[in-house]
């Protein structure tokens, strides 16, 4: 029987006096941090909530968010984190589809929470940071006590967050004590000494997101570090607290190394005291990785994972090598390969990165395909979405990722984009992603996303949306040209789109959806 908190409360036993949360100026043990954790889950017990029930936390990063989850879990409940970007119609499907209980949101959330409540199971709702009509405030719902922690079985669910819902209604994630306690570990693995008890983690990826609960969160408390929460993204206050506090490690999206060097005071900061930065939720693109290392020490360490994974199934390793533009190696334990739609391997290349002006993306590139302890145990009540999800092949239940990329003879992977985003013009296929490396090293560029809209002669043709970088002189045809000079001529945008900035999760991902729907509008309108 294993429950995931087994790993905190070995921290615990071993780190007590350490600093376990350091939250705008103040520091919780962990001794401290267990207490508060048992005050919850006694609270969660008094008002009639048994394992295997539903605790849904609607918060950002703060400290309660930690109490919440992993009291929760030290009674035998089950996490469903939610985004606190969501609006009352968003939440009304987590909570009826999970069936969660109880709700801890913060005070200005909680209207939302009662809007959609008679229409829910939940029975309790808390607030953080404040009073609000129907819920009972933190500080006062939690009962004293310090209970065992709930025997759970490996395959039990103890999390259940849901995908982002590009297509479609979002579908809960089953993720397992063993799923999450195995991944958190290998995380940890991945970097020199592992995580050690004097770390201090930047905790600004969220934490309702799979990366910010168990490569950063997790990984950090189960070994003793110190994890250091931040509320919303701001890459001024995030380097500001990375100097004052002298953090060692920072987890972090693409959009948000391309912010930090994109501030007009970039050259100023001091990252000397990170031993290790990592990246992942989408591939970073070349130029802006280089860009953070020619102006800071530590290297970044790129990464791949999904919700569905727990997160992490590859990463470049410090230990074991990094190769710029690879999503890395396959981490320990975890099963992977490229496969085409008849689920046969495709060969690996001779050494990656290849130059994918030269090569044939369709003769190297399949599916990428993941098995392992940290893959979910199913989507929640949706067996059709499973039987699509997984292959049974090889003794190995196989999780499709729906991500196309290769291999090359040396075990590094690499992405090329996901399924769904490839752009199919005139017959040929393009890969957005392709195009955005390209578009990032112009100096003008800023961020940029490529989507294929639709066109009447070619079915799809490639379209450029561009934030542009301040005080910068460019146009729509010069943009064409550096790219028809760079690229295969049918790779190219035919249509470029300046913007202010790119729609995106929380978790840095464009929405690329919302710029088709925007470029939909605008012909419509005209």
């Amino acid at each position: 029987m294993t429950n995931l908190v087994t790993n905190l409360a070995a921290a615990v036993e071993e780190h007590g006096a350490n600093t376990a949360v350091g939250f705008q100026g103040s520091e919780t043990s962990y001794e401290e941090f267990w207490g508060q954790t048992g005050a919850f889950a006694t609270a969660l017990e008094e008002r009639g909530i048994e394992a295997d029930d539903r605790v849904a936390i609607y918060l950002p990063n703060v400290p309660p968010f930690l109490i919440a989850f992993h009291g929760t879990l030290r009674m035998g409940g089950t996490v469903v984190p939610m985004n606190p970007q969501y609006k009352a119609r968003e939440i009304g499907h987590l909570l009826g589809d999970s069936e969660a209980k109880v709700v801890v949101a913060l005070a200005d959330l909680v209207p939302f929470v009662t809007e959609v409540q008679d229409e829910t199971s939940v029975e309790h709702i808390v607030s953080v940071g404040g009073d609000a009509e129907g819920a009972t405030e933190f500080t006062e719902f939690l009962e004293p006590g310090d209970p065992d922690i709930a025997d759970r079985a490996d395959d039990d669910v103890a999390v259940q967050p849901y995908t982002s819902g590009t297509t479609g209604q979002p579908k809960g994630v089953q993720l397992t004590h063993e799923n999450l306690a195995s991944n958190a570990n290998a995380a940890s693995e991945l970097i020199p000494d592992g995580i050690r008890s004097d770390d201090k983690q930047l905790g600004v990826l969220p934490l309702f997101h799979i990366y910010g609960m168990t490569v950063v969160m997790n990984s950090t408390l189960f070994h003793g570090g110190a994890y250091y929460p931040m509320p919303e993204w701001d890459a001024q206050k995030a380097i500001s607290l990375i100097e004052d506090e002298e953090l060692t490690l920072m987890h972090g999206v693409p959009a948000m190394y391309n912010d930090v060097i994109n501030q007009p005071n970039a050259e100023e900061f001091d990252l000397s005291s990170v031993r290790l930065c990592g990246v992942g939720g989408s591939g970073i693109p070349v130029e802006v990785l280089r860009r953070f290392e020619e102006l800071y020490e530590p290297t970044v360490y790129e990464g791949y994972g999904l919700t569905e994974t727990s997160p992490i199934t590859h990463f470049n390793s410090p230990v074991e090598g990094r190769r710029v533009g690879s999503i890395g190696k396959t981490v320990p334990g975890v099963d992977s390969r490229v496969v085409t739609d008849d689920f046969e391997d495709v060969p690996p290349v001779e050494e990656g990165p290849i130059d994918e002006d030269e090569a044939d993306l369709d003769e190297i590139t399949g599916e990428i395909v993941v098995s392992g302890p940290n893959v979910m145990k199913g989507y929640y009540g949706l067996p059709e979405a499973n039987e699509e999800a997984f292959t049974e092949r090889d003794g190995k239940r196989w999780f499709h990722t729906g991500d196309l990329g290769y291999r090359d003879e040396d075990g590094f992977f690499y992405v090329v984009d996901r399924e769904k985003h490839m752009i199919v013009t005139g017959g040929y296929n393009v890969y957005p992603r392709e195009v955005e490396e390209l578009l990032f090293e112009h100096e003008a560029v800023a961020d940029v996303a490529v989507a294929g809209i639709p066109d009447e002669r070619r079915g799809e043709t490639v379209k450029a949306f561009i934030v542009p970088t301040p005080d910068a002189e460019i146009t729509e045809d010069e943009i064409r040209e550096y790219c028809l000079t760079n690229l295969a001529e049918y790779k190219h945008p035919r249509e470029v789109e300046f913007v202010e900035e790119l729609p995106r999760t929380t978790t840095g991902k464009v929405q690329k959806f919302k710029l088709r729907e925007q470029d939909d509008a605008e012909t419509e309108a005209e």
